[in-house]
């Protein structure tokens, strides 16, 4: 069933360019921030992050920013230092990018590494693994005279 705007058009399935534009533009001033910052938090002393997506709201007031720390460890803790630190982050985007509202920030972190783990591990399996080798044909259907 398609979603249908107020103006009886079908609503986009997914992001508008504009969304994507500003995520794209989002995240490279992340990453820039979060280089070039030293913070006063024991979670994040020493730990690189890697910004893997930002997904911006319609209104373009919210963004979602999905974060992975380097070797995976301790991302509960850094996606929470992150978070506590959100409203200085914002300051500092707003002073590095050119929009007409900064928008609010929310880190989580991002799960596609470890379900690419969880999808690699299963591959790996031999009961999985053989049924993706090809298998020479059957001749099995031909009555033989």
């Amino acid at each position: 069933m398609k979603r249908s705007s107020p103006k009886g058009r079908a609503a986009p399935a997914g992001p508008s360019q504009r969304q994507l534009r500003a995520g794209e533009l989002m995240r490279h001033a992340l990453v820039e921030i979060l280089r070039e910052e030293d913070f006063n938090d024991e979670a994040l002393t020493g730990v690189s992050v890697t910004v893997t997506e930002v997904r911006m709201s319609p209104d373009l007031r919210h963004a979602v920013c999905f974060i992975e720390p380097l070797g995976g460890e301790h991302a509960d803790d850094v996606v929470k230092a992150l978070n506590r630190h959100a409203k200085f982050l914002r300051g500092r985007l707003g002073r590095s990018i050119d929009m007409k509202f900064t928008p609010d920030l929310k880190f989580l972190h991002d799960e596609s590494f470890d379900e690419a783990a969880r999808i690699g591990r299963l591959f790996d399996d031999p009961r999985v693994a053989q049924d993706l080798t090809p298998q020479p044909p059957s001749d099995s259907w031909k009555d033989e005279d």
